[in-house]
């Protein structure tokens, strides 16, 4: 198996990966600030679900047959950029109560945590980013390499799981504030609008290489 120096090298790296601006760190430090760490706390125990989805795939070879496959890659993007898109239009028609934590189900941590996985399941790029990152830390020397990338892709959503955690807490304190303001609450929830339609016309655009 891959050894403790490698696997702390690709711990390091991994974390500053999950720091280095993006879509996924974005919107959960933009949940935190509407709704409170708990909140962007959910959403990345989603995304981080999604991420074991993406790492299976890897492993079995089946991120290979997406990048391969021009159909396959333009379907996965279209439903992501589709489901960014529907978030977009429910941010932008929230009310402020809804932000403070008055709504039903859709504010919930189970809703927060599905939303999360769907995001980064339905966003092929990340399949494609651990073919291309998750193999360079394996050997096949030391053995079979698919334990190797499931090994990796756990170190890899541990990295994220405390980078994005911090994200969450911080932004999540910052907009406390805020959220006791019922304007604020409205142009947070515009700010998050228009960042998922931001999201997902780049996803739209994304090519496979």
């Amino acid at each position: 198996m891959i050894d403790a120096a490698t696997l702390a090298a690709f711990f390091a790296v991994s974390a500053l990966l999950a720091l280095a601006p993006g879509p996924d760190n974005l919107y959960v430090l933009t949940q935190s600030a509407l709704r409170g760490p708990g909140a962007g706390l959910a959403v990345t125990v989603g995304l981080c679900t999604g991420l074991l989805v993406h790492t299976s795939a890897v492993a079995l070879g089946v991120a290979a047959l997406v990048r391969a496959s021009a159909t396959a890659f333009a379907a996965l993007k279209l439903a992501g950029a589709g489901y960014l898109l529907y978030l977009a239009w429910r941010a932008f028609g929230a009310a402020a109560t809804e932000l403070s934590g008055a709504s039903g189900r859709a504010l919930g941590g189970w809703a927060l945590y599905r939303r999360g996985i769907l995001m980064n399941v339905t966003n092929p790029k990340v399949s494609i980013f651990f073919l291309a990152f998750l193999p360079q830390f394996a050997d096949p020397g030391r053995g079979a390499l698919a334990p190797q990338i499931v090994l990796l892709g756990g170190v890899f959503i541990v990295a994220a799981l405390l980078v994005f955690g911090a994200i969450s807490f911080a932004a999540g304190a910052l907009g406390e504030r805020l959220r006791r303001s019922a304007r604020a609450q409205r142009v947070l929830n515009r700010i998050a609008g228009v960042v998922f339609v931001g999201l997902a016309l780049k996803l739209a655009a994304s090519e496979v290489g």
